[in-house]
């Protein structure tokens, strides 16, 4: 994946601050490197570093003594999650997602899929897919196809898709498609907590199937489930020109 990784490094800039480099060598979250930072735990170029600093690909970023650098391969995997897996890389969880796929590199999540509900899910070692796709700012597209306990009406089409008061916000207009008597389809450009159960229920409807089978441009398909594999190269040149 030599040409995936010179695009997205060059996506990137020379410098990038150290919370960001320790997220995107996959090593913790931000919100943990600025811990490690802030206590001291993490020091460049022999010096112990600071909440702020910047460094590049040929600074010497350690903890403890050891080495952290970015993984010369780029993982980028497409799952298709089941029921009853958690998209955490919390190990304590018997159910964390990480644990189910049994792969052979530390990867974690993109986002979230509630438990109850299977389909598309990407899974990465590099956190810079993870910030880029998850800023909702830039209006990402997810495909859903959803079954719900009652007959769909036109109202609640229309309402669905100008948008539905939930968590305090309205949300954003978005696109809904019959498919069936009880099933539609749905793409939204946010990813507000359990946001179409929440939907849902606040128009009188309850979710029984919700399955994911689109981020961005890539796309569920055929892929069994609990079965992952590798995105594309052309995927990841499509997803990367969405991510500028």
């Amino acid at each position: 994946m030599d040409g995936k990784r010179q695009k997205a490094e060059k996506q990137r800039g020379e410098k990038t601050r150290l919370n960001q480099f320790l997220s995107d060598a996959g090593y913790c979250s931000r919100r943990e490197a600025d811990r490690l930072i802030v206590a001291g735990k993490i020091t460049v170029n022999g010096h112990t570093a600071v909440l702020g600093e910047k460094v590049s690909a040929d600074d010497v970023v350690e903890k403890d003594g050891r080495r952290i650098q970015r993984e010369q391969e780029q993982i980028l995997l497409a799952f298709h999650k089941p029921v009853g897996v958690e998209c955490t890389s919390d190990l304590t969880n018997p159910d964390n997602i990480i644990d189910y796929i049994g792969y052979r590199k530390r990867i974690y999540p993109i986002g979230r899929l509630d438990k109850n509900s299977q389909g598309l899910i990407l899974l990465t070692n590099d956190g810079y897919f993870v910030n880029k796709i998850l800023k909702a700012s830039n209006y990402h597209e997810k495909e859903y196809i959803v079954t719900v306990d009652k007959p769909l009406t036109d109202v609640f089409l229309q309402r669905m898709s100008s948008g539905v008061r939930i968590l305090n916000q309205i949300t954003r207009p978005c696109t809904v498609r019959k498919t069936g008597r009880y099933q539609f389809h749905i793409v939204l450009t946010q990813g507000l907590n359990r946001q179409i159960r929440r939907m849902c229920l606040e128009l009188g409807y309850n979710v029984q199937k919700l399955k994911r089978i689109r981020i961005m441009n890539i796309e569920l398909g055929n892929l069994p489930l609990g079965a992952y594999r590798d995105v594309t190269e052309e995927e990841l040149q499509t997803l990367l020109k969405h991510l500028n």
